[in-house]
């Protein structure tokens, strides 16, 4: 039992007002191509197909108190995390889904905060809008995740941010697996630079020692890169607190 492997991410549910701006971002690429191989199951839901107003599909309302903009109502959220949390109970075996609300309050993404989240079978992802959503929705959230200290027109393009950021450390989505490996903020160094074919451009030259076949060599200049480029554009990661 100890050497049980930790669960594996598979599946994303994203909750959003506005599903058709995932049409492009979660259709290309990595994440386009891992969906048709079907190693990611990811759906998207619009709030709206739960409102209770089935004639306008009317989710929000003004806040009580007053103040300005409206705020996503409790209940159309409420049905749709069920209706999610339903769908997937044969397949998870009645084990409940990570759900995560995408919030500028939120626990800031990282990429140890995307290792973590990959290792949940299940994620669903909730798009905040307007003024936010009731506040006595966040009963079912689990988490708060932000993608930095500024306020967006919604949490659709932070959810596109988290999904890639976690979907790409999921075994079989990239190709060449090692290379994330070497990825930005991996460790406490920012990554190294990279060039390719001509050896010569425009009279710039590619470095001498990634041309000499010496592995070790490349390693280590490798290593020193990556420890000036931080230093230089990073300090905060390197600098003592």
């Amino acid at each position: 039992m100890g050497n049980k492997r930790p669960a594996q991410l598979h599946r994303i549910d994203i909750l959003t007002l506005f599903p058709k701006m995932f049409d492009g971002p979660l259709s290309e690429s990595l994440i386009g191509r891992a969906r048709e191989r079907g190693t990611i199951d990811l759906r998207i839901h619009n709030i709206r197909d739960f409102s209770t107003d089935r004639r306008h599909r009317t989710v929000d309302d003004r806040p009580y108190g007053g103040g300005s903009g409206m705020v996503i109502q409790a209940e159309p959220v409420f049905r749709a995390l069920k209706t999610v949390r339903s769908s997937g109970k044969k397949v998870f075996k009645d084990k409940d889904p990570f759900v995560i609300y995408l919030s500028p309050q939120g626990k800031p993404l990282s990429q140890p905060l995307a290792h973590k989240l990959a290792g949940h079978p299940w994620l669903v992802l909730v798009c905040g809008h307007y003024e936010g959503v009731d506040e006595r929705v966040m009963k079912w959230v689990d988490a708060e995740v932000s993608v930095g200290d500024y306020v967006l027109t919604g949490g659709e393009l932070p959810a596109m941010v988290l999904a890639d950021a976690v979907i790409r450390l999921v075994p079989g989505v990239v190709k060449e697996s090692a290379s994330i490996l070497n990825d930005s903020f991996q460790g406490k160094l920012l990554d190294y630079p990279h060039y390719t074919r001509p050896a010569v451009w425009r009279g710039k030259k590619v470095p001498a020692v990634l041309l000499s076949g010496d592995h070790e060599e490349i390693k280590s200049w490798r290593m020193k890169q990556a420890e000036a480029i931080t230093k230089r554009k990073r300090p905060d990661l390197v600098s003592p607190a």
